[in-house]
């Protein structure tokens, strides 16, 4: 039971109770097997605070929402790399790996061992963690990452790398252009020549994930800021 009061199953009750049919319908496309409005789950959160023993308990039903919540409860120092390399490997729905690597695995302290870890798994979704890592070294802390290494292995083989996979190699290319200029060139060449993502339907307003348009928008909108 946590700090709070609320135990695993108070908690599967209060998300039982705020999910909607038709947002499970539209998740479900995506691979994510939960009805609820993630605002919601963000405000439960908010009200148990920080639970380290909680969001274990809750981690380990297995079940999408009560995971969303266990991720958003998390202090990342609460684990070592084994249980972060079980954790990720255990996450089969998307959004519970993209909140888990972006709340928890970017945040630990030893995200850099994880990070060289996952970008030789076999696993592609194992790899597509790795690839995220990646992008964020890319752009908060680059010393020491062989930038031209990583546009040789996203030009090798992003084009034939399955989802997501393909998706944060295309983020990769992205912040390597955006972020170091003496590699630009190369980065939309090679963004040009692969065309992933190049027809990727996006609304008004939003930037294209396809790599040579999202490198010269985020560009320019730098220099005329």
């Amino acid at each position: 039971m946590g700090m709070t009061g609320e135990n695993v199953a108070d908690l599967r009750t209060e998300l039982s109770q705020l999910e909607d049919p038709g947002l499970r319908a539209a998740n479900e496309r995506r691979g994510d097997d939960h009805g609820i409005n993630l605002t919601a789950l963000r405000s439960i959160a908010k009200r148990l605070k920080k639970q380290p023993e909680l969001a274990r308990e809750l981690w380990a039903t297995h079940e999408t929402g009560l995971q969303l919540l266990a991720v958003l409860i998390s202090s990342p120092r609460q684990y070592d790399s084994a249980q972060l390399d079980r954790m990720l490997r255990e996450a089969r729905a998307p959004k519970v790996r993209e909140w888990f690597v972006n709340y928890v695995a970017k945040k630990s302290p030893h995200a850099e061992e994880l990070r060289v870890s996952w970008l030789g798994a076999d696993d592609p979704l194992v790899r597509s963690a790795g690839w995220a890592l990646t992008s964020d070294r890319v752009v908060k802390n680059p010393d020491g990452i062989d930038l031209r290494g990583l546009l040789d292995a996203i030009e090798l083989s992003m084009k034939t790398a399955p989802d997501p996979l393909q998706w944060q190699m295309n983020a990769c290319l992205a912040q390597i252009g955006i972020m170091h200029p003496e590699h630009r060139t190369r980065a939309i060449t090679i963004g040009e020549r692969l065309e992933v993502l190049k027809d990727y339907p996006t609304p008004p307003g939003c930037t294209s994930p396809y790599a040579p348009t999202w490198i010269g928008e985020i560009v320019a909108r730098r220099r005329d800021g």
